[in-house]
């Protein structure tokens, strides 16, 4: 599923120099003296002015338009080289471990000698050479180094030459000559260098944050510096762990909050003691929910941990605890088997699984039956690795590779025997894999169900209903459509109301072809189609002002589109609050934008299931008298909620009582006993003074508290939009409540979310024979029949905007009856009460 996706406006900021280019003609007889001197101060001049403006004008230009970090400008002018090389013949003992012993100093400064050595003989990389730093030994022996250039600002360009490629070429060319040089000789092999982040360049025995921990089978804990509270910036912190030579390292973190920007804070952990990354095994920033814990484990007995701030926010850091566990090989994971149904994940699940692992399971049902097999969870993401291709990390079943995340993934065997493979290389690992499989008949595969070609069983309800429910479209083809659903050119049944929302939901364009203008034309927001020549031209000829939407040549025509600042100038740009870029003068699109940010990081959201811990930390639940949950409602400031107004308007009066009503935010389980749950008393009931109860026009209400909420990493504010923000049809949202799970059930005991997407408003009109408002917009379930449904009223319906920032773009308000076909839930549309929301309270 695709969204309209609206351009933005880059306006770079450039620096103008006016020359006076009217100069008085110079009047008497000069001497050659003169002339000359003239001539040389003339070019004093140019000189003095290039400077200024490299060095004062220029930096300040560059800092208006996105100030570089620190980290980056270190990064910038520093190449920094980590590796590892064995030593051969040379015994280890555990004097080895400790960097203040003269076994490790001794050997290191020898390594760090020839490191030198070997560089120098490099035309280039001698020349912006700074030093060798030898940080750690391992059994074998195995030392672990890095080495740093420094670039001066004006050689730039020479940073590119400084590759990986020609660091190892140098190694290891040169460096076995420079060990036998030396006065302690060495044989050296196996040396390895990757490009790192100068900020992990540690040396241990001058650092003062970093420690050396032994792991055992009995947990421990560490954390990072000024934990609970926040940790110092700028932080370079790094842990080395060992464990005994016949296990593995299992850390896990319990609490894991670093700010949420992963190039200049983050936690960085290798299955080596050296910043190595063909030897990393993952990196994290941001906060993690207690359901989403980060919990890591390396192939050998060796790890390495670092953490680096830089930034303006300060955050809590980490708690970690750490023990020895048994290494994972081979033969410890995979094997036969023989049972009709059973569950396979990868090892250490959830954990993340260790790097260089094979697991081999090879399934054996009776003969005459085949097998089922459905994976439950999918993510084995890497950077830069191309999911069709799975080179590094993948599951490999009937001779095919699989990696990535997936949300749906589910195969069928031709015979009684199926083999999967799980390979992970020795860099990045991820949660990997849980899945179930069962042996089947295969000449009844799904007794009363629908069987998709992939071998998964649907209800049959599911077949021919629009939605992809099989994965591989099987359930949705050579279907006959009903007259609720719009019949595509390729055969396929889709929805009507999925009609000329600018998605291609048919897949071969049917369903928007009738929509749609002409190539040389334009289509203005209402259908209207006008010449493309009247795009920008500083005029409004569409009706709603779109043909002059995002033009930086139509400043200060004001459009339906256009952003008023505070000072009443308008931001011919669409959306453009909150997309964290400053386009009024007075700076006001960005002010009040500490909202629609989730501080838990979350795993990619699929499908109508359960919510996760903090994953709508903007979501109330109001309770009326003893009944309980009753409606929904979004936290707009650490004062009001927003909610329906149908939830107050009722015959019994005490509905409009504000101590009937209990608030309760936070909250995940209606049954739960959570101390992270506020629960606030209500001080005032606003309803819009013109809502219809027969028609549901206006249907919206504000709730001030008594006391204020703490925003919290479970408790947080929805953005509000601008009357101008444009929430396109065929966008996909989010929906959440504790409703009903379907028509006439009961309600849900744990929040609930379903995707749907935004309807045209003509369709919308028409399958709801024409009872929508201007005031109200509809959207429809993409999530496999969840929908917005009884006691979910008053809650969110929200969207994801291109900055990253999550809008509430309606109220859930009403529907007839739950995820019926062709019948959309219909929501408040929030941009018509954008300015009755700010006077009534001020947000």
């Amino acid at each position: 599923m695709s969204s309209a996706a609206y351009g933005k406006n880059g306006r770079h900021e450039t620096v103008t120099f006016l020359g006076n280019d009217q100069k008085n003609a110079s009047k008497g007889k000069k001497t050659g003296l003169v002339v000359g001197v003239v001539l040389a101060l003339l070019v004093l001049a140019a000189v003095a002015g290039v400077l200024i403006w490299l060095f004062v004008v220029k930096p300040k230009t560059l800092q208006q338009e996105k100030a570089p970090t620190l980290g980056a400008q270190r990064i910038t002018l520093t190449r920094v080289f980590s590796g590892q090389m064995r030593l051969i013949d040379v015994p280890y003992s555990a004097a080895y471990e400790d960097p203040k012993s003269p076994e490790f100093t001794d050997t290191a400064e020898t390594l760090q000698d020839i490191l030198k050595q070997t560089f120098s003989k490099d035309p280039v990389l001698s020349k912006y050479y700074n030093m060798s730093v030898v940080s750690a030994f391992s059994d074998g022996l195995i030392a672990y180094h890095w080495t740093q250039f420094v670039v001066p600002p004006k050689e730039l360009e020479i940073l590119p030459k400084l590759t990986e490629e020609r660091v190892l070429d140098v190694l290891r060319r040169g460096i076995r000559q420079e060990g036998k040089r030396s006065l302690q000789s060495f044989t050296i092999t196996d040396i390895t260098a990757s490009l790192t982040d100068p900020r992990m360049a540690i040396n241990p025995r001058t650092q003062n944050c970093f420690f050396r921990l032994e792991a055992d089978s009995k947990a421990q804990s560490f954390q990072s510096p000024g934990f609970p509270d926040n940790y110092p910036v700028p932080s370079r912190c790094q842990w080395q762990i060992r464990a005994p030579k016949d296990k593995a390292i299992l850390v896990k973190f319990p609490k894991f909050n670093v700010e949420d920007d992963c190039s200049n804070n983050y936690v960085f952990i290798y299955n080596s003691l050296s910043a190595d990354e063909a030897q990393a095994i993952t990196q994290k920033c941001g906060q993690r929910p207690p359901t989403n814990p980060l919990e890591v484990i390396s192939s050998n007995n060796i790890m390495l941990l670092n953490l680096i701030t830089d930034g303006d926010v300060q955050r809590p850091g980490f708690r970690a605890e750490y023990s020895a566990v048994p290494i994972t090989t081979g033969q410890k994971c995979g094997g036969v088997l023989t049972n009709l149904s059973g569950n396979i994940s990868s090892p250490h699940y959830p954990s993340f699984y260790p790097p260089s692992v094979d697991c081999t399971w090879t399934i054996n049902v009776p003969a005459g039956m085949n097998i089922r097999v459905k994976f439950t969870m999918f993510r084995m993401k890497e950077p830069q690795v191309n999911i069709r291709v799975c080179h590094k990390d993948y599951v490999e079943i009937l001779g095919t590779k699989y990696c990535g995340e997936r949300s749906m993934l589910a195969l069928t065997s031709a015979n009684n025997t199926m083999t999967i493979n799980f390979h992970s290389d020795k860099s990045y690992t991820d949660k990997g894999f849980m899945a179930v499989y069962s042996a089947y008949d295969p000449k009844n595969p799904c007794p009363g169900q629908f069987t998709c070609t992939t071998g998964m069983c649907i209800s049959k309800e599911l077949q021919c209903d629009g939605w992809n429910d099989c994965g591989d479209m099987s359930d949705e083809r050579k279907c006959q459509c009903e007259e609720d659903h719009f019949s595509c050119a390729n055969g396929l049944c889709k929805p009507k109301y999925w009609v000329c929302d600018q998605v291609n939901d048919c897949g071969d364009n049917s369903d928007e072809k009738q929509c749609s203008c002409q190539k040389n034309q334009l289509r203005c927001g209402d259908g209207t189609c006008l010449p493309n020549s009247v795009i920008c031209d500083g005029k409004k000829d569409c009706k709603d002002g779109s043909d002059e939407a995002s033009c930086k040549e139509s400043v200060g025509i004001c459009t339906a589109f256009t952003f008023t600042c505070k000072n009443k100038e308008c931001v011919n740009k669409i959306n453009a609050e909150c997309d964290k870029v400053n386009d009024c003068p007075d700076g006001s699109d960005e002010e009040g934008c500490d909202c629609g940010e989730r501080p838990y990081k979350h795993n990619r959201i699929v499908g109508g299931q359960n919510a996760d811990v903090g994953e709508w930390p903007w979501q109330v639940s109001l309770h009326y008298g003893t009944n309980g949950h009753t409606c929904g409602a979004s936290i707009i400031s650490n004062k009001w909620l927003l909610s329906a107004a149908h939830c107050f308007a009722s015959l019994d009066p005490s509905y409009r009582d504000t101590s009937s009503w209990q608030t309760y935010s936070g909250m995940q389980d209606q049954e739960k006993d959570d101390s992270n749950v506020q629960m606030r008393d209500v001080k005032t009931i606003i309803t819009h003074q013109d809502y219809n109860s027969m028609t549901q026009d206006n249907d919206i209400a504000l709730l001030e508290l008594k006391e204020p909420l703490v925003f919290s990493s479970t408790i947080h504010p929805i953005c509000l939009p601008a009357s101008s923000h444009v929430f396109p049809p065929g966008m996909p949202c989010w929906v959440t409540g504790w409703g009903a799970l379907r028509e006439g059930g009961r309600a849900s005991r744990v929040l609930q979310k379903a995707e749907v997407k935004i309807i045209n408003d003509t369709v919308c009109d028409e399958v709801t024979e024409g009872q929508v408002t201007s005031r109200m917009l509809c959207s429809g379930f993409l999530a496999g029949g969840v929908d917005a449904c009884q006691g979910d009223s008053g809650g969110p319906l929200v969207c994801l905007s291109e900055a990253n920032i999550w809008f509430q773009s309606g109220i859930v308000s009403w529907g007839e009856g739950c995820a019926r076909r062709n019948k959309p839930g219909v929501y408040t549309r929030l941009t018509k009460f954008r300015d009755w929301i700010r006077r009534h309270s001020g947000v």
